[in-house]
């Protein structure tokens, strides 16, 4: 199969929209999204060995989209798989939301709507192949989908430098791969599957509470933070906004609220130190992430039943 590049003339969306069609030619139906750049170019080479389908896709920053209008009710059982061979990626697909970096990989099914964000420029392969060939159990497979597999480790060691062999023959195996090959090849990504699937699953009974704990940590510490956020939280951790506000939900919370209570709880405090006396109400609201001191000052007296000024004359402890 001949290698496609977008055309070097034209505007960025006539070249945005001849990389949509290329792609979807060649992989599955989707959507290409534009990013800031006016610069737009890629290129993609694919071979077709048996039931495997592998491209190498080199492209400007752009994202992709798979929507439902793009999944017919009948539309084949295959799964993708991209390793990120140089920049980043964000793969999000149900609640999950996969940060990929250069040497990491990531599973995701055709048959549900999913994007790719791609921030910068980047090269990566891709094998599109029937998930039966992957032999895991549903159970398993729910676990890696649309998570990061880190190959550092382990079987992810020998897995990696086969893809980036593959990566760089593409010629070759056009030429001469086997069925036989490409078959080896996705059941030993399934082995790997099957490994990462194992560590999720020893840990799957306290991973969320050790999860909650790291996002509660990382929230006190960032409280004085205005723009402190569930978009920004989500992502240092690599989870959903949905999967974050699932985790606050367990322990009663919904994410602004814990915010606004533990800001509050400190403004309060700070208010009867006497050390702070010299610093007006409103930079005491500052310290801890209210930008609006009429928004501070309604927040505290609907939390204490009293206002900021009434709670710093309020008698002190000794």
């Amino acid at each position: 199969m001949p290698r496609i590049t977008t055309p070097s003339h034209g505007t960025a969306t006539e070249r945005l929209e001849c990389w949509r069609h290329a792609v979807s030619d060649n992989l599955v139906p989707l959507e290409v999204l534009p990013r800031e750049s006016t610069d737009f170019s890629a290129s993609l080479h694919a071979v077709r060995v048996g039931q495997v389908q592998m491209s190498v896709i080199s492209a400007a920053p752009h994202s992709i989209a798979r929507t439902r209008r793009h999944i017919a009710s009948d539309a084949p059982d295959f799964f993708q798989l991209t390793l990120q061979l140089t920049g980043q990626g964000v793969l999000t697909q149900l609640d999950r939301q996969a940060r990929i970096g250069p040497g990491e990989l990531v599973v995701y099914d055709t048959r549900r709507p999913f994007t790719y964000e791609l921030d910068e420029s980047h090269t990566g392969l891709v094998l599109m192949f029937p998930q039966a060939m992957l032999q895991l159990t549903g159970r398993d497979l729910a676990r890696v989908t649309a998570t990061p597999v880190p190959c550092h480790d382990g079987l992810g060691q020998v897995v990696l430098p086969l893809l980036r062999g593959l990566a760089r023959q593409m010629e070759h195996l056009e030429a001469r791969a086997t069925p036989r090959l490409v078959d080896n090849v996705v059941d030993l990504i399934g082995t790997l599957l099957v490994e990462h699937a194992d560590v999720a699953r020893t840990t799957e009974a306290d991973g969320s509470d050790r999860l909650t704990e790291r996002v509660l940590v990382h929230m006190e510490q960032r409280l004085a933070d205005p723009g402190l956020s569930p978009e920004g939280i989500a992502a240092a951790h690599r989870i959903s906004r949905r999967y974050l506000y699932k985790l606050l939900a367990a322990q009663g919370y919904t994410v602004s609220g814990w915010i606004r209570e533990q800001r509050l709880a400190r403004c309060r405090r700070d208010l009867a130190d006497p050390a702070l006396d010299h610093l007006p109400v409103g930079a005491i609201g500052g310290r801890w992430g209210f930008a609006d001191p009429a928004h501070f000052s309604h927040a505290f007296k609907a939390a204490y039943g009293m206002s900021p000024r009434e709670a710093r004359r309020a008698p002190r402890p000794f």
